[in-house]
């Protein structure tokens, strides 16, 4: 099975863009989907599909405060 981070990454990859392009590949998941250019409209449509694909308790409020992807992936892990 794929690890969270891997699997957050593919969400990230075929759901969100930025000016109409893909996010596309994250090394460093110690960036902030803000700081990639994403809207935080979009950052909290991504938040509903985190919360289908790990079942975690996540509000739109809490997925504009998640600092970078990594708190979210520990978040995910906690």
């Amino acid at each position: 099975m794929a690890s969270t981070a891997d699997r957050l990454k593919q969400l990230i990859s075929e759901n969100l863009e930025v000016d109409g392009k893909p996010v596309g590949d994250l090394g460093d998941l110690n960036v902030s989907l803000s700081s990639l250019g994403v809207s935080s409209v979009d950052i909290v449509a991504f938040g509903r599909l985190v919360v289908k694909e790990f079942n975690l308790p996540l509000t739109p409020e809490d997925c504009v405060q998640i600092e970078t992807l990594q708190a979210l992936v520990d978040r995910i892990d906690g």
